[in-house]
């Protein structure tokens, strides 16, 4: 089972006024970017794009790139799990999982809990890559999001799967495959 979910995230211009403690640092309405996540309920492998916004046809083509990394990491999906926002209930979102025989199934309405890796894997992207470091603009942290998630796949422990990094769940003959 792949959860998904996404976060939005405050777009950079410069460096604010939390970092730099100097009140006229302050940014107003420069707007918002949208964390896309992909995390394998097994293996806790994690796919992850910055995008412009979370509407139904961004969904799907993030989904339909999701899928098709998992693939080709070794990881079948017979399952996705989302909440129940409306991208994740859209027709072409829905026709994606359909055409592949994937199962849809929902979370229960207001019980962020029920998708708890996901929500779980949130909080590590914000605390260790989009609040770890006080970033010049959004391009500066969406650069970094590719280093962070090889470094979450290939290297952090998780104590949920025995302080083994995600990739270590993933069959042998798929590891050779990863390491680039």
């Amino acid at each position: 089972m792949i959860h998904l979910d996404t976060k939005k995230l405050g777009r950079l211009e410069k460096t604010g006024h939390r970092i730099t403690g100097n009140k006229r640092d302050h940014v107003c309405c420069v707007g918002w970017e949208v964390l896309h996540l992909a995390i394998d309920d097994h293996s806790r492998l994690a796919y992850t794009e910055v995008l412009i916004d979370e509407k139904k046809a961004t969904t799907t083509d993030f989904l339909e790139r999701a899928l098709a990394w998992f693939t080709e990491h070794g990881v079948s999906t017979a399952r996705v799990m989302t909440d129940n926002g409306v991208s994740y209930r859209s027709k072409p979102f829905g026709a994606a999982l359909a055409v592949r025989g994937i199962r849809h199934v929902f979370t229960k309405p207001y019980t962020p809990r029920t998708n708890g890796k996901a929500e779980r894997f949130v909080q590590t992207a914000l605390r260790e890559w989009a609040y770890a470091h006080a970033y010049n603009h959004s391009s500066e942290r969406t650069d970094q999001l590719a280093r962070w998630n090889h470094f979450y796949n290939h290297h952090r422990q998780h104590s949920a799967i025995g302080f083994c990094p995600p990739i270590s769940r993933i069959p042998m003959n798929n590891v050779s495959n990863l390491n680039t």
